[in-house]
């Protein structure tokens, strides 16, 4: 099997495009140098060039992060934290990320969403079904569960 092989110099000019065209977390990008076969010292250095630089900022992913999935996916807050979780990023900057997200459009799109979800189960004629299925959707989605079980039970009255 051919694999290229890379100098440094190549390797740095790749990331740093990697790392403009969308924000990245150092887990990504020492991944992709991994796949790269750099060899560990080689990932320090450019890592901490990157960082320099400024095209590598974990708490600018972060918070990117946190509101791209809150505005795109709709997720709630425990996603949104385990999927930072995933990425090694820290709590510091897991809290500052939440702070991205206002507390009136969190309530507004969390009421938007469970009621569009509602709507759509409307073909489920047994109400407990209907009400699993919604808790499940929204659970899934990483809303917390003390919010779904109160607008479960609002919509089913």
């Amino acid at each position: 099997m051919n694999h290229k092989t890379y100098t440094v110099a190549e390797a740095k000019k790749r990331l740093q495009r990697y790392c403009a065209y969308q924000e990245r977390c150092h887990k990504e990008v020492i991944t992709k140098l991994k796949e790269m076969r750099m060899i560990p010292d080689a990932i320090d250095l450019i890592v901490h060039d990157l960082i320099l630089q400024g095209y590598l900022n974990e708490t600018r992913f972060a918070q990117s992060f946190a509101r791209g999935k809150f505005h795109t996916k709709k997720w709630g807050r425990n996603r949104i934290i385990r999927e930072l979780k995933m990425r090694d990023i820290s709590q510091y900057n897991i809290t500052l990320a939440l702070k991205e997200i206002s507390e009136t459009e969190y309530s507004r799109t969390f009421h938007q969403l469970a009621e569009k979800r509602w709507a759509q189960l409307s073909h489920e004629t047994q109400l407990s079904r209907k009400k699993k299925k919604l808790v499940d959707y929204l659970l899934y989605r990483g809303w917390e569960s003390s919010l779904i079980w109160e607008k479960a039970n609002d919509l089913a009255h």
